[in-house]
């Protein structure tokens, strides 16, 4: 069988990794892959994300006239290098007489042959480019290659209009610049825009997006071909960066893509957990740490969150420490041990009596006549965040912290003590997906990296004698469900009890939430794995009079 004629046209889809405020290294990088895709790909056109040029969201670096300078210093070099390799397509920052635009730049023979200013700002959830761009009025339409490529930048494809506009101004294929966060289902929902806006246009549509962790968002790349009928032709792998190519032919005049590679839609847990790993590796690594340091309960929180290190950054990067006081369980001790020694990390056992009982002798005079309460429950965590970062700042390692998003909704977890530290991996992750995420990454194994038994047994603080969650909180089945609709979905606490829920629960829970409000504001970020997670989606007042 003979070898398939090369295609009229390849176009490779760049999934990039940039650092944002890196403008020169993202330069570099960008050089390396178009040079990449011209010599191993044979590509004509490369496409970048969205912003690819300072990485997305550079939030209030756009605020500073130097920064936005400096991106325009380098998308006259990249101009200058396409000149003798294939043409870009590059989002970037553009200052016009209207203000600052979100810009594609499609760069050829020396100079941008169009510039695009993005039409539709979105202003929702943890978008607020209104703050900083004014919004584009037209069509961008490119030759090149004997082909008429039309430019818009991601949430151009969420609305209808710029899709069709460019269309009806003469593309054949549209390029679309993407940053979309990543969040559970969020690769469902693409696709039925994408369907939608091939149905109004009758063009095929080629979606880059860009690949990596920034802060609390990771963003999976996903990138798409879909055909003027609809037809998913190719799909990049999720959470990987790298060059995709695709091909299109003439034939009778039109211009027809050919069908590419299909990478698997992965399963929610191999998704949540995937998105995990890369949101954390980023986040080190981009910040220049040596590595990460946890306290290793012998729980499921930070049993997981182990796991999720040591995938991130290897195990020769990661410290876990046992930080046991007089109420941790001997078989807390067991497990956490056999976590370190699976996952093959360095361990240390560090009890914390010394310091609790001299926390306890120094207070002493103050609490004499005073009943313990969660005063001394609260100490002993904080005895744990203390040498956690003092191992952290001897090290450079980063410390991570384990709660859960059920714990940090209603405030179970201790501020300047379980909450110390630089970042959370499983923040935005309730606690029934905590335990989905253990067994699935168990299976991924031949031996089990998380002990049946942590999985098994009721959770518990273990700040006093016989304490489990369940003392102070509802199920978690029932708790993740009253947030999940409290919290992601804005619903009442009225609209919950006509759902069937106790509704002494919901209001306690409710009330939880609100009162927590204050914690959530000094905790670490953490990666978001939903549509509305703590932080940057959510923004309640600290200050507020409302309790339902």
């Amino acid at each position: 069988m003979s070898a398939a004629a090369p295609a009229a046209l390849t176009v490779a889809m760049a999934q990039f990794n940039p650092l944002v405020g890196d403008i020169a290294g993202n330069t570099r990088r960008i050089l390396e892959l178009a040079r990449q895709a011209q010599t191993e790909l044979g590509a004509g056109v490369v496409v970048f994300p969205e912003l690819a040029l300072c990485g997305y969201p550079p939030e209030d670096l756009l605020l500073r006239p130097e920064f936005v300078s400096r991106c325009e210093a380098a998308l006259a070099e990249l101009a200058t290098a396409a000149a003798h390799g294939p043409a870009l397509v590059i989002g970037h920052p553009q200052r016009g007489l209207g203000g600052l635009y979100n810009a594609a730049s499609f760069l050829a023979g020396g100079r941008a042959l169009g510039v695009y200013a993005k039409q539709l700002l979105p202003n929702y959830g943890v978008f607020d480019e209104k703050r900083y761009f004014v919004p584009g009025s037209g069509p961008c339409v490119v030759e090149h290659l004997g082909t008429r490529f039309g430019l818009t930048v991601c949430e151009d494809i969420w609305q209808p209009g710029p899709v069709a506009q460019a269309a009806q101004a003469g593309a054949e294929l549209i390029l679309n610049l993407n940053a979309s966060p990543w969040h559970r289902a969020k690769a469902g929902e693409r696709l039925t825009i994408l369907h939608a806006r091939v149905h109004e246009a009758g063009v095929p549509i080629v979606y880059v997006n860009q690949v990596g962790g920034q802060d609390e968002l990771v963003f999976d790349g996903g990138s798409l071909l879909v055909d003027a009928d609809g037809t998913l032709l190719a799909r990049a792998p999720a959470f990987v960066e790298g060059l995709y190519p695709l091909g299109f032919d003439r034939i009778g005049g039109a211009l027809v893509p050919r069908p590419g590679p299909l990478a698997e839609a992965p399963e929610d847990e191999a998704e949540v957990y995937a998105a995990l790993v890369l949101g954390t590796r980023d986040y080190v690594r981009k910040n220049g740490f040596r590595g990460a340091v946890l306290g290793l309960s012998g729980g499921i929180d930070s049993a997981l969150t182990l796991a999720i290190a040591v995938d991130a950054l290897g195990a020769d990067a990661v410290s876990a420490v046992s930080l046991p006081s007089r109420y941790t369980a001997g078989m807390s001790n067991e497990d956490a041990a056999i976590e370190a020694r699976t996952l093959g990390v360095d361990y240390h056992l560090l009890p914390i009596e010394p310091a609790f009982d001299a926390f306890l002798h120094t207070l002493e005079p103050l609490f004499a006549g005073l009943p313990p309460d969660t005063t001394e429950e609260n100490i002993q965590a904080r005895c744990r965040g203390v040498l956690l970062m003092a191992l952290s700042n001897k090290t450079g390692r980063l410390v991570l912290t384990t709660s859960n998003k059920s714990e940090t909704a209603v405030g179970y977890s201790t501020l300047y003590g379980d909450m110390a530290g630089g970042f959370a991996p499983i923040k935005d992750v309730p606690k029934t997906l905590v335990y989905r995420l253990a067994a699935w990454r168990n299976r991924q194994a031949q031996t089990p990296v998380i002990p049946q038994r942590v999985i098994d047994r009721p959770p518990s603080a273990e700040l006093r004698p016989d304490q489990t969650d369940q003392d102070s909180l509802p199920p978690y089945d029932v708790l993740d469900a009253i947030l999940e609709a409290y919290v992601e979905r804005d619903r009442s606490v009225e609209e919950l009890v006509a759902d069937g829920f106790e509704r002494a629960t919901v209001e306690r829970v409710a009330r939880l939430v609100i009162l927590n409000e204050y914690k959530r504001r000094q905790a670490a970020p953490g990666v978001r794995i939903t549509p509305r997670a703590f932080g940057r989606d959510r923004r309640y007042p600290i200050t507020s009079g409302f309790r339902r």
